[in-house]
């Protein structure tokens, strides 16, 4: 066999070496579908928003996004009767506070609060039933209106993170 020959084959085989090694190394973040829960499907119910202040529209987006994450982050059907888990709920608070004030004695920094109480029910094993309330907030500047882009912002990232704290206590039990 000639040098050349020679290298081509120690440069493949190095390179396959360190491909599947990268492979093998990869890191993965999310969820999978805990072994401890026996279900196939799920269904999400109509929050109903019992909250002083209510938005419009935002029973609709909260059922989505927790739709969304577990669809995203499980391998359980989504149907919309008689699932084996089921979520269920209201929106209880959804309110916005100054948090911080400026020297003359006013709002700096405002927080919307939104809270959901939730009631998990596994149909296969009653044990795994969870009711708990789950909070999260959004902070932003006291001079700006808590609309358009600002106000889905805010939505999203308080869904992102109530959502995943209720995947955490009913499926991955954390």
């Amino acid at each position: 066999m000639s040098l050349v020959y020679m290298k081509r084959i120690k440069h493949i085989i190095l390179f396959s070496l360190l491909i599947s090694t990268l492979n093998s190394c990869k890191i993965q973040y999310g969820f999978t579908q805990p072994s401890s829960i026996e279900a196939d499907t799920f269904q999400v119910n109509s929050f109903e928003n019992t909250a002083l202040l209510i938005e419009p529209g935002l029973t609709r987006d909260f059922k989505l996004a927790l739709e969304n994450l577990v669809q995203d982050q499980t391998n359980y059907t989504l149907v919309n009767n008689n699932g084996d888990l089921i979520f269920e709920g209201e929106i209880t608070d959804y309110r916005i506070s100054p948090t911080t004030s400026t020297s003359s004695n006013t709002a700096a920094q405002n927080r919307l609060n939104i809270s959901v109480r939730v009631r998990f029910f596994n149909t296969n094993n009653e044990e795994d039933d969870v009711e708990q309330t789950f909070t999260f907030f959004y902070d932003y500047a006291a001079t700006a209106q808590l609309t358009g882009t600002l106000k889905t912002t805010a939505h999203e990232e308080i869904f992102d993170r109530l959502t995943q704290d209720i995947i955490n206590a009913t499926l991955a039990k954390w």
